[in-house]
């Protein structure tokens, strides 16, 4: 009997990826002319395509120049809009050329779906108007984007709490430090607001409230050691950052001896996001396999989305001394039937000054056997060596570090396992 049923769902499936290839090549097809005038034209230097007629409500123009002289253009793929159907995040992937320098891979990011762009444009035309529809433009000048005009000095956490991850919680010294690095202005370097023209004090806000990727990127820069992709400008609602690698789901049937490495790397990036000589700790809200890339020539795990990362200001924790403030923070393990589920409450992290939320993040959804992602179970450590298993100290380790059975147990086997991590990655190195 299972034989028959497998039988026929061979069938089913060969049947339905020949009807797939089929209707794929009849759209070809039917946009033959389409196709041939994209890869003609570059749609990177049309304004309406980047979303640059939407400025001031944009996300920036420093790189527009580049933009619209052509520098940046789609790689092959990327040139076919009906495709589009199948990028519901906006993600591209371009070559960007300087004459000196050569071409080099670059990433575009649109910073939502199309569905969520246009909800931002009704949220301002209500805001502005009461309606869902409005001259953009115009309507921006009547939102809170638009109030920080003028003489204003700071950006202070009263005007902006809460409108984001990045500011759910924020310091006067986190906003300082966005507007200091803020790279959408010629006159990056001061955290005096009103040294930003006022269309630049309003593209900051709305990014700030809309998606702060890019000022995550530019307020902790991969130049400075933080283990986030490099911000490179923007141009309307076009947003261009380094291209890192492949995805990290491309590497979950890698030989042993490399999963060990990026694992001890991701078990790393949680320790240097959680305690830093900066005093901020950042937490992973979203972590997944597609949310890590790894370099091609360096190894290197970088964190490629940095929408959904909540920044806390340890000092300011300190300084308030909130209750139970200085009580350690274990995040608690649920059981949950969706991938890359993860268990927090944003004030509590908001709160504490030692909180294991990152290495928690990193256990559960990327390293153990309780890891769940696009069908796979078992995690990037998954099938160790006989030998590994053997010994069992790791299985032990990942289990404490997803579901602690001990007080404070996710803090000792965090710390541990960064340790044998790191013994297994230097045995396989001195093996070769």
């Amino acid at each position: 009997m299972l034989r028959i049923l497998s039988l026929k769902f061979g069938r089913v499936y060969r049947c339905g990826k020949f009807l797939f290839i089929v209707a794929l090549f009849v759209i070809l097809l039917m946009n033959t002319h389409n196709l041939f005038a994209s890869f003609q034209r570059n749609e990177l230097t049309d304004r309406r395509f980047i979303g640059l007629n939407k400025c001031p409500a944009c996300f920036g123009t420093s790189w527009c120049r580049k933009f619209m002289n052509g520098q940046v253009t789609f790689e092959m793929w990327g040139r076919l809009r009906f495709l589009d159907f199948f990028n519901v995040k906006n993600v591209f992937f371009a070559q960007y050329g300087e004459p000196r320098e050569g071409t080099r891979r670059v990433v575009l990011k649109r910073l939502g779906s199309n569905q969520e762009l246009a909800e931002i444009d009704q949220k301002i035309c209500k805001r502005a108007t009461g309606r869902p529809r409005c001259d953009l433009i115009q309507s921006m000048y009547k939102t809170e984007f638009a109030r920080l005009n003028g003489d204003v000095r700071l950006l202070t956490p009263e005007v902006v709490e809460g409108w984001s991850d990045l500011v759910h919680c924020p310091s006067q010294r986190l906003l300082d430090r966005v507007v200091r690095r803020y790279a959408e202005t010629k006159d990056s370097g001061s955290f005096l607001l009103k040294n930003l023209k006022d269309t630049e004090r309003m593209q900051l806000l709305m990014t700030l409230a809309f998606n702060p990727e890019p000022l995550v990127l530019q307020s902790f820069p991969s130049d400075e050691g933080w283990p986030f992709a490099k911000y490179l400008g923007a141009c309307g609602r076009m947003v261009a950052v380094n291209y890192v690698g492949e995805e990290l789901w491309s590497f979950y049937n890698a030989p042993w001896e490399k999963r060990v490495d990026l694992a001890k790397q991701l078990m790393d990036i949680a320790e240097q996001l959680t305690n830093n000589d900066f005093d901020f700790a950042l937490y992973l809200l979203d972590v997944s396999f597609d949310n890590f890339a790894v370099g091609p020539r360096d190894g290197k795990v970088i964190v490629i989305d940095a929408e959904n990362v909540i920044v806390v200001d340890k000092r300011l924790v300190k300084q308030n001394k909130p209750e139970s403030y200085d009580v350690w923070y274990e995040s608690r393990y649920e059981e949950c039937d969706k991938e890359a589920c993860l268990s927090f409450s944003k004030d509590i992290l908001c709160s504490r000054v030692t909180v294991d939320h990152n290495y928690y993040a990193v256990c559960q959804d990327l390293l153990s056997r309780f890891s769940s992602w696009r069908g796979s179970t078992g995690g990037l450590l998954h099938d160790p060596p006989p030998d590994v298993v053997k010994d069992g100290r790791l299985i032990a380790l990942l289990d404490e570090c997803t579901r602690p059975q001990k007080r404070y147990g996710r803090f000792q086997a965090a710390k541990e396992l960064r340790e044998f991590l790191t013994q297994l990655t230097q045995t396989s190195n001195a093996d070769r």
